[in-house]
């Protein structure tokens, strides 16, 4: 089902996809689709966390902290490995649902990297949670932006970038706002 779903976006928008594109795509019955699924969102939210968390989960690290680069770089990759279909997607009534995935997971990730860095510091949580979102929607208008700009800039160069601009700045953040 997921493989067609993203097949059928590779070629139509996702506002004109039908469970029956779905299913006729893949031969089966409606009831086995809805056996799985509630709806296409559903289906759509089921591919991004299976395709995209479970990737970022596999990734090994010892340390959230150093390794944020590495999962930024998937998410950006992935969309560019998928680029019709994210498009298609993103240039649809579903566009709401791929942003708040990627705030949802770039939240998580903030949120390990921040926990972690400031460990031996004392942070409220409402202070964490507040450096989180600041970098959360600026990484998202970052993707944003890209998508929208025809995804033209290599996603490596972003993430150098990225790293140049934020080193430190996390603990420089946390320090400020311990108290």
């Amino acid at each position: 089902l997921a493989n067609s779903l993203k097949k059928i976006l590779s070629k139509k928008e996702f506002n004109k996809v039908t469970i029956n594109d779905i299913v006729d795509d893949c031969g089966v019955n409606r009831q086995t689709f809805y056996y799985h699924f509630k709806d296409i969102y559903d289906l759509l939210e089921w591919i991004y966390t299976n395709e995209v968390i479970e990737k970022i989960k596999n990734i090994e690290s010892d340390s959230p902290a150093e390794n944020w680069q590495q999962e930024f770089l998937y998410v950006f990759e992935y969309i560019l490995d998928n680029k019709k279909f994210v498009y298609n997607t993103y240039y649809s009534v579903s566009r709401a649902l791929f942003l708040n995935f990627i705030y949802k997971q770039t939240n998580m990730l903030l949120t390990r990297v921040i926990d972690e860095k400031s460990k031996k510091i004392a942070v409220q949580n409402k202070n964490k949670k507040f450096i989180a979102d600041f970098y959360k929607y600026a990484f998202v208008g970052l993707v944003q932006e890209w998508i929208e700009n025809g995804m033209l800039e290599n996603p490596e160069e972003i993430i150098k970038k990225l790293s140049i601009m934020l080193e430190g700045s996390f603990d420089s953040a946390i320090e400020r706002l311990s108290f």
